[in-house]
């Protein structure tokens, strides 16, 4: 059954296309599954609640008649602003508006939150664009620029908070603009479009624009909210969206709510957050954390931005899903907030995840799998500007930038064919990962570090679970040893000048290439300290072998600019006399990378990989492979062309006699 809705309809109707139902959440609050909810055009001010899901069979789908017609807002536009002093004006909102929910009393923090807790969950909105919270009134009417800031022009217009009686009132320097002449907006609500209930399975949401809501901080030991998402649920669809403006998150994947798990740390205490993530996964079991229940979502086709925290959040809930042919950029540009939560994708227990055919840019991070990254993989991807522009300052509690941050876990985690531009590659706080076919213009950082604490000068090893093989149930629990990880047929390309001499094992190593890797073992090196040949190993002999690193496997690699390669690899290329030249082109939204890299491979060949060659990842004993258990061939490049008998490194397959390789210019479809 097509059920209708028209923001523009004269009176409430019933749903049908005669008389459509004035809001959505009406319709939600019918809709069973095969039915579609078509919304036309129009400003939806409103949160929607879905009461029912849909089956496997039969589907229950919103979507806008018009692309992006339909605009499901959590704010409210203000036209009663009165002069303040200078630039400023104020506007006095009666607290009935905000329901139970006021976002200008309540404050972004909780666990796993680093910067001050200053910042209110509520913003004001001219012409569509945020303006930066001040602290105090006299900071609003300053209206300085706010040096963290990463478009630092913007950062003059300020809006401060406070609270009299049964009113909360807003101040803003709107810098000479006349606000009841402009548009301008207030967060009101927390969510648009997210089920209160669990288990809502089986939605499409399709073709919304989403704005301005006021989520909240969304670490892994917690509810995790977003403007849009299934809260905890199987199968749903989210795609050609546009979302943008969430104070935290766009897109939730995130967990099952558990009051006693939530923000534990912050509000109790007595537990480290460490402790409270394992708790989290144990107890996601009796909240029915399983394969044939959660997960297996769909995020395609999106334009997800100028988001605080995230673009997409999940943790636990994002298992078995696809994240594909989506356009994520300018998250946390405002450096407002500062925690360890923050990247255009932000994911914990990326199990069986597929983060593919993305456009990440202009991010703190571009994509960041944390904790049980078990079966992901991060493919075809291009991911460039993800680090701070040179004018701004760190934002204390802020984030280090990188392309791709993979944290604690034991893998496999497979990073494929993608094009990394930013100055800081890949950040391998973790084991268990292989990177085949990139391009990689920036540093390998936290190489051997970045795991575990030391607390009054004991060392304190952060153990991670690793789960059954393509499920959920925890497989077992260990500390990360490091290593285990596979590199092959790679281009490193020292693209940024070093500028200084941090040491691997931070976050702003700027050295390019494998060599960080220099002090860990080959396979051979590794298992000959088990004495396999002995019939009755000594556990105490034995014992500094177990906890020692693990090995590592390159090949096929090839280095340019002082680009270095581990000292033990075979089968490379170190180019040290041509300079690579690489240029990112943007016009009209079309991207087109200029280099020379290709003309200088010469004849270097190497073999096509496959999950044989890569193997099991140790601790979980688990092949780089599939989802579904099928073997991986490596011989289709970026764009999905077929690499064919042979191929060169990199993530561009080419026509050897079309003589292709000659190409200095690579139109990017994204």
């Amino acid at each position: 059954m097509n059920i209708y809705v028209n923001a523009n309809a004269r009176c409430d109707g019933d749903g049908s296309k005669e008389r459509p139902f004035k809001r959505i959440n009406e319709a939600a609050k019918i809709a069973q599954p095969g039915d579609v909810v078509l919304v036309m055009p129009g400003i939806y001010r409103e949160y929607v609640d879905p009461k029912n899901g849909g089956t496997n069979e039969a589907r229950i789908t919103y979507r806008s008649t018009e692309p992006l017609g339909a605009v499901i807002t959590g704010a409210e536009e203000v036209k009663c602003w009165k002069p303040y002093q200078d630039d400023v004006w104020v506007a006095r909102i009666d607290n009935g508006v905000f329901d139970d929910y006021n976002p200008y009393t309540t404050m972004v923090y909780g666990d796993w939150y680093f910067a001050k807790d200053d910042r209110h969950t509520g913003c004001v909105y001219l012409n569509d664009k945020a303006m930066y919270e001040a602290l105090t009134l006299e900071e609003c009417i300053r209206g300085e620029i706010y040096k963290p800031s990463w478009e630092q022009a913007w950062s003059v217009y300020k809006w401060y908070t406070e609270q009299d009686g049964n009113e909360t009132l807003l101040y803003a320097n709107f810098q000479g603009k006349n606000p009841n002449q402009e548009k301008v907006e207030i967060n009101v609500r927390r969510e648009c479009f997210m089920p209160q209930s669990e288990h809502i399975d089986n939605i499409t949401f399709s073709g919304f624009k989403v704005e301005k809501a006021a989520t909240t901080w969304a670490p892994p030991a917690a509810y995790q909210d977003g403007m849009v998402g299934p809260h905890w649920a199987y199968g749903w669809i989210i795609e050609d969206c546009e979302i943008s403006n969430s104070k935290c998150c766009g897109i939730s994947l995130g967990k099952y709510y558990d009051e006693e798990n939530d923000h534990y740390f912050t509000t109790k205490h007595v537990k480290s957050p460490t402790q409270m993530e394992r708790d989290a996964v144990c107890r996601g079991q009796y909240h029915g954390w399983l394969k044939e229940a959660i997960g297996s979502h769909i995020v395609r086709r999106c334009n997800i931005h100028d988001c605080q925290q995230t673009g997409i959040v999940g943790r636990m809930g994002c298992v078995f899903s696809v994240i594909e042919d989506n356009h994520i950029h300018h998250i946390n540009n405002m450096m407002e907030l500062g925690g360890a939560e923050i990247s255009g994708i932000k994911l914990h227990a990326a199990i069986d995840v597929v983060i593919r055919r993305n456009h990440i840019h202009h991010s703190t991070m571009g994509v960041w799998l944390d904790w049980e990254a078990q079966g992901a993989r991060i493919s075809q991807n291009l991911l460039h500007d993800n680090h701070v522009p040179e004018n701004s300052v760190p934002l204390e509690g802020g984030m280090e930038s990188q392309d791709i941050f993979i944290e604690v876990g034991h893998g496999p985690t497979l990073i494929d064919n993608n094009i990394m531009l930013s100055r800081y590659g890949v950040r391998l706080a973790t084991e268990g990962v292989a990177l085949v076919h990139n391009f990689i213009a920036g540093s390998l950082t936290v190489i051997g570090a970045g795991v575990n604490f030391t607390v009054d000068g004991r060392e304190q090893r952060r153990y991670t679970p690793y789960h059954i093989r393509h499920r959920t149930e925890v497989a077992g629990m260990m500390t990360i040893l490091h290593g285990d990880n596979r590199f092959y047929n790679n281009i490193f390309v020292q693209h940024y000048p070093v500028t200084n001499t941090e040491p691997k094992e931070t976050p702003y190593f700027q050295e390019v290439g494998t060599h960080v890797w220099d002090e860990f073992p080959t396979y051979e090196e590794w298992i000959e300290g088990f004495e396999m040949d002995v019939k009755k190993p000594d556990m105490h002999k034995l014992a500094k072998y177990h906890f020692s690193y693990l090995p590592v496997w390159a090949k096929g690699n090839v280095y340019f600019n002082g680009a270095k390669a581990w000292k033990k690899e075979t089968g490379h290329l170190v180019d040290e006399k041509n300079y690579v030249t690489v240029e990112l082109e943007e016009k009209d939204g079309r991207y087109t990378l200029k280099t020379n890299v290709y003309q200088l491979l010469k004849e270097f060949r190497d073999g096509i990989i496959t999950s044989d060659i890569l193997g099991k990842a140790f601790e979980p004993e688990q092949r780089f492979e599939n989802p579904d258990g099928s073997a991986i061939i490596f011989n289709s490049d970026f764009f999905g062309n077929h690499r064919g008998i042979w191929t060169v490194p990199g993530p561009l397959a080419f026509d050897e006699a079309a003589d292709s390789m000659q190409k200095d210019s690579f139109e990017l479809i994204m």
